[in-house]
Protein backbone atom coordinates (compact mmCIF):
# COMPACT_ATOMS: atom_id res chain seq x y z
CA UNK A 1 0.00 0.00 0.00
CA UNK A 2 0.65 3.18 -0.98
CA UNK A 3 -1.81 4.96 0.87
CA UNK A 4 -2.26 4.90 4.49
CA UNK A 5 -5.80 3.60 5.41
CA UNK A 6 -7.94 5.57 7.70
CA UNK A 7 -10.72 3.64 10.02
CA UNK A 8 -13.54 6.28 10.00
CA UNK A 9 -16.39 5.20 13.16
CA UNK A 10 -19.72 5.19 11.94
CA UNK A 11 -23.03 6.02 13.50
CA UNK A 12 -25.77 3.38 13.96
CA UNK A 13 -29.35 4.51 12.80
CA UNK A 14 -32.70 2.49 12.26
CA UNK A 15 -34.54 3.11 9.13
CA UNK A 16 -37.45 1.40 9.37
CA UNK A 17 -37.11 -2.33 10.55
CA UNK A 18 -33.09 -2.22 9.71
CA UNK A 19 -30.06 -0.40 11.03
CA UNK A 20 -27.95 1.10 9.28
CA UNK A 21 -24.06 2.27 10.03
CA UNK A 22 -23.02 5.53 8.44
CA UNK A 23 -20.44 8.58 8.61
CA UNK A 24 -20.77 11.52 6.86
CA UNK A 25 -19.81 12.04 3.64
CA UNK A 26 -17.37 15.17 4.38
CA UNK A 27 -15.22 12.93 6.85
CA UNK A 28 -14.88 10.78 4.08
CA UNK A 29 -13.87 12.62 1.56
CA UNK A 30 -11.92 14.84 3.51
CA UNK A 31 -9.25 11.90 4.52
CA UNK A 32 -9.17 11.84 0.58
CA UNK A 33 -8.86 15.25 0.13
CA UNK A 34 -6.93 16.53 2.86
CA UNK A 35 -4.95 13.20 4.16
CA UNK A 36 -4.53 11.94 0.89
CA UNK A 37 -5.62 8.13 2.72
CA UNK A 38 -8.25 5.62 1.78
CA UNK A 39 -10.95 6.18 4.44
CA UNK A 40 -12.88 2.76 5.24
CA UNK A 41 -16.03 2.30 8.04
CA UNK A 42 -15.20 1.08 10.98
CA UNK A 43 -18.99 -0.71 11.85
CA UNK A 44 -20.53 -0.03 15.33
CA UNK A 45 -20.17 -4.11 15.91
CA UNK A 46 -18.35 -4.47 19.10
CA UNK A 47 -21.32 -4.91 21.10
CA UNK A 48 -22.34 -8.60 19.73
CA UNK A 49 -20.44 -10.52 22.30
CA UNK A 50 -17.25 -11.95 22.89
CA UNK A 51 -17.36 -14.44 20.12
CA UNK A 52 -19.14 -12.34 17.69
CA UNK A 53 -18.02 -8.96 18.52
CA UNK A 54 -15.48 -6.95 16.45
CA UNK A 55 -11.94 -7.45 17.36
CA UNK A 56 -11.01 -3.47 17.81
CA UNK A 57 -7.89 -4.47 18.30
CA UNK A 58 -6.69 -6.46 15.27
CA UNK A 59 -8.50 -3.80 13.25
CA UNK A 60 -6.18 -1.68 14.62
CA UNK A 61 -3.26 -3.29 13.88
CA UNK A 62 -4.22 -3.15 9.86
CA UNK A 63 -4.95 0.57 10.28
CA UNK A 64 -2.46 3.83 9.63
CA UNK A 65 -5.24 6.36 11.83
CA UNK A 66 -8.30 6.86 12.66
CA UNK A 67 -10.56 9.52 12.44
CA UNK A 68 -13.75 9.92 14.86
CA UNK A 69 -16.28 11.91 13.74
CA UNK A 70 -18.65 14.43 14.91
CA UNK A 71 -22.46 12.91 15.36
CA UNK A 72 -26.44 14.00 16.17
CA UNK A 73 -25.70 12.00 18.64
CA UNK A 74 -24.12 12.10 21.70
CA UNK A 75 -22.30 10.13 24.72
CA UNK A 76 -24.58 8.60 27.10
CA UNK A 77 -24.02 10.36 30.26
CA UNK A 78 -23.46 7.04 32.06
CA UNK A 79 -20.31 6.78 31.13
CA UNK A 80 -19.16 10.11 33.23
CA UNK A 81 -21.30 9.51 36.28
CA UNK A 82 -24.59 11.71 35.41
CA UNK A 83 -28.16 11.00 34.37
CA UNK A 84 -29.75 12.09 31.11
CA UNK A 85 -30.90 15.33 30.36
CA UNK A 86 -34.05 15.64 27.85
CA UNK A 87 -33.61 16.33 24.35
CA UNK A 88 -30.61 14.90 23.95
CA UNK A 89 -30.17 11.65 21.34
CA UNK A 90 -27.86 8.82 22.51
CA UNK A 91 -25.92 6.43 20.37
CA UNK A 92 -25.31 3.70 22.79
CA UNK A 93 -23.85 1.32 20.12
CA UNK A 94 -21.14 4.25 18.79
CA UNK A 95 -20.23 4.44 22.19
CA UNK A 96 -19.62 0.82 22.51
CA UNK A 97 -17.33 0.96 19.46
CA UNK A 98 -15.22 4.33 20.00
CA UNK A 99 -15.06 4.09 23.48
CA UNK A 100 -12.39 1.18 23.74
CA UNK A 101 -11.65 2.12 20.25
CA UNK A 102 -10.07 5.28 21.75
CA UNK A 103 -7.89 3.52 24.60
CA UNK A 104 -6.57 0.94 22.08
CA UNK A 105 -5.62 3.44 19.52
CA UNK A 106 -3.83 5.78 22.47
CA UNK A 107 -2.01 2.65 23.66
CA UNK A 108 -1.20 1.07 20.21
CA UNK A 109 0.31 4.71 19.12
CA UNK A 110 -2.41 4.69 15.93
CA UNK A 111 -2.60 8.68 15.05
CA UNK A 112 -6.01 9.79 16.05
CA UNK A 113 -8.35 12.54 15.07
CA UNK A 114 -11.14 13.20 16.97
CA UNK A 115 -13.88 15.83 15.73
CA UNK A 116 -17.04 16.97 17.89
CA UNK A 117 -18.49 13.96 19.58
CA UNK A 118 -15.23 12.57 18.66
CA UNK A 119 -13.42 15.19 20.74
CA UNK A 120 -16.25 14.38 23.81
CA UNK A 121 -15.73 10.32 23.39
CA UNK A 122 -11.74 11.06 24.19
CA UNK A 123 -12.60 13.35 27.08
CA UNK A 124 -14.72 10.72 28.70
CA UNK A 125 -12.48 8.09 28.30
CA UNK A 126 -9.54 9.99 29.76
CA UNK A 127 -12.36 10.52 32.71
CA UNK A 128 -13.40 13.56 32.13
CA UNK A 129 -17.50 15.11 32.48
CA UNK A 130 -18.99 17.39 29.85
CA UNK A 131 -21.49 19.91 29.81
CA UNK A 132 -24.84 18.59 28.36
CA UNK A 133 -26.23 21.91 27.63
CA UNK A 134 -23.14 24.48 27.51
CA UNK A 135 -25.45 27.14 26.64
CA UNK A 136 -27.94 26.41 29.91
CA UNK A 137 -24.71 27.13 32.07
CA UNK A 138 -24.02 30.67 32.80
CA UNK A 139 -20.83 32.62 31.35
CA UNK A 140 -21.04 30.54 28.80
CA UNK A 141 -22.34 31.77 25.10
CA UNK A 142 -24.30 29.41 22.44
CA UNK A 143 -22.25 27.28 20.47
CA UNK A 144 -24.94 25.43 18.54
CA UNK A 145 -25.60 26.53 14.81
CA UNK A 146 -28.73 27.94 13.29
CA UNK A 147 -30.58 25.04 12.12
CA UNK A 148 -32.36 27.68 9.90
CA UNK A 149 -29.33 29.08 8.31
CA UNK A 150 -28.19 27.13 4.96
CA UNK A 151 -25.41 24.69 5.30
CA UNK A 152 -22.23 27.32 4.42
CA UNK A 153 -23.54 29.88 7.41
CA UNK A 154 -24.01 27.12 9.41
CA UNK A 155 -20.54 25.78 8.85
CA UNK A 156 -19.15 29.14 8.69
CA UNK A 157 -16.47 30.72 11.06
CA UNK A 158 -18.26 31.67 14.33
CA UNK A 159 -16.06 32.99 16.76
CA UNK A 160 -11.83 32.97 17.72
CA UNK A 161 -10.02 30.37 19.33
CA UNK A 162 -7.08 31.19 21.87
CA UNK A 163 -4.26 28.27 21.16
CA UNK A 164 -1.63 27.52 24.03
CA UNK A 165 1.43 28.93 23.66
CA UNK A 166 3.91 26.17 22.42
CA UNK A 167 1.03 23.75 22.06
CA UNK A 168 0.72 21.02 19.34
CA UNK A 169 -2.10 23.01 17.48
CA UNK A 170 0.02 26.59 17.59
CA UNK A 171 2.93 24.58 16.23
CA UNK A 172 1.34 23.09 13.26
CA UNK A 173 -0.22 25.98 12.31
CA UNK A 174 2.48 28.75 13.15
CA UNK A 175 0.20 31.44 15.40
CA UNK A 176 -1.65 31.57 18.84
CA UNK A 177 -5.38 32.71 17.08
CA UNK A 178 -7.56 31.24 14.94
CA UNK A 179 -11.10 31.42 13.96
CA UNK A 180 -13.61 28.27 13.92
CA UNK A 181 -16.77 27.06 12.95
CA UNK A 182 -19.05 26.24 15.99
CA UNK A 183 -22.10 23.47 16.04
CA UNK A 184 -21.90 21.65 19.63
CA UNK A 185 -24.58 21.92 22.26
CA UNK A 186 -21.98 19.92 24.59
CA UNK A 187 -18.75 20.62 25.81
CA UNK A 188 -15.89 19.76 28.36
CA UNK A 189 -16.90 20.64 32.25
CA UNK A 190 -13.98 18.72 33.73
CA UNK A 191 -10.68 17.88 31.56
CA UNK A 192 -9.86 14.37 31.18
CA UNK A 193 -6.68 12.99 33.65
CA UNK A 194 -3.43 14.01 31.17
CA UNK A 195 -4.78 15.77 28.89
CA UNK A 196 -3.33 18.65 28.04
CA UNK A 197 -5.76 21.61 26.37
CA UNK A 198 -4.44 23.01 22.97
CA UNK A 199 -7.17 25.91 22.40
CA UNK A 200 -10.41 27.40 24.54
CA UNK A 201 -13.34 29.94 22.92
CA UNK A 202 -13.37 32.99 23.87
CA UNK A 203 -15.44 32.38 27.09
CA UNK A 204 -12.87 30.27 28.24
CA UNK A 205 -14.82 26.78 26.91
CA UNK A 206 -11.72 23.73 26.03
CA UNK A 207 -12.43 23.95 22.12
CA UNK A 208 -9.14 21.37 21.68
CA UNK A 209 -6.67 19.14 23.90
CA UNK A 210 -4.73 16.34 23.26
CA UNK A 211 -2.47 13.62 25.35
CA UNK A 212 0.93 14.77 25.24
CA UNK A 213 2.50 11.73 26.63
CA UNK A 214 0.91 9.41 24.05
CA UNK A 215 2.95 7.06 21.59
CA UNK A 216 1.04 8.64 18.46
CA UNK A 217 -0.37 11.83 17.02
CA UNK A 218 -3.56 12.75 18.94
CA UNK A 219 -6.14 15.78 18.35
CA UNK A 220 -9.03 16.18 19.46
CA UNK A 221 -11.17 19.56 18.36
CA UNK A 222 -14.77 20.86 19.19
CA UNK A 223 -15.49 22.59 15.51
CA UNK A 224 -15.61 20.61 12.08
CA UNK A 225 -12.53 21.31 10.05
CA UNK A 226 -13.40 18.73 7.65
CA UNK A 227 -15.84 21.33 6.00
CA UNK A 228 -13.62 22.84 3.40
CA UNK A 229 -10.88 21.52 4.65
CA UNK A 230 -8.39 22.18 1.52
CA UNK A 231 -9.50 26.02 1.26
CA UNK A 232 -9.36 27.25 5.30
CA UNK A 233 -5.06 27.06 6.24
CA UNK A 234 -5.98 26.31 9.78
CA UNK A 235 -7.98 23.17 9.00
CA UNK A 236 -5.16 21.98 6.56
CA UNK A 237 -2.89 22.55 9.06
CA UNK A 238 -4.29 20.32 11.34
CA UNK A 239 -5.23 17.45 9.11
CA UNK A 240 -1.43 18.02 7.64
CA UNK A 241 -0.11 17.14 11.43
CA UNK A 242 -2.52 14.06 11.03
CA UNK A 243 -1.74 13.07 7.89
CA UNK A 244 1.94 13.29 8.39
CA UNK A 245 1.69 10.65 11.32
CA UNK A 246 -0.60 8.43 9.30
CA UNK A 247 2.18 7.95 6.81
CA UNK A 248 4.93 7.55 9.11
CA UNK A 249 3.07 5.05 10.26
CA UNK A 250 2.47 3.16 7.12
CA UNK A 251 5.87 3.18 6.27
CA UNK A 252 6.83 2.06 9.70
CA UNK A 253 4.68 -1.09 9.75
Amino acid sequence: MTKPIIGLACDVQVDGLNSFHRAGEKYAASIIDAVGGLPVLIPALADRGESMGLDVGELLDGLDGVLLPGSHSNVEPHHYGEASRAGTLHDARRDSLTLPLISLAIKKGVPLLAICRGFQEMNVVYGGTLYQHVHEHAGFMDHREDKKEPRDVQYGHAHDISLTPNGVLAGLYGQQQARVNSLHGQGVKQLGHGLQVEARAPDGLIEAFCDPVAKGFNMAVQWHPEYQVTKDKFYTAIYQGFAAACQQRLQTK
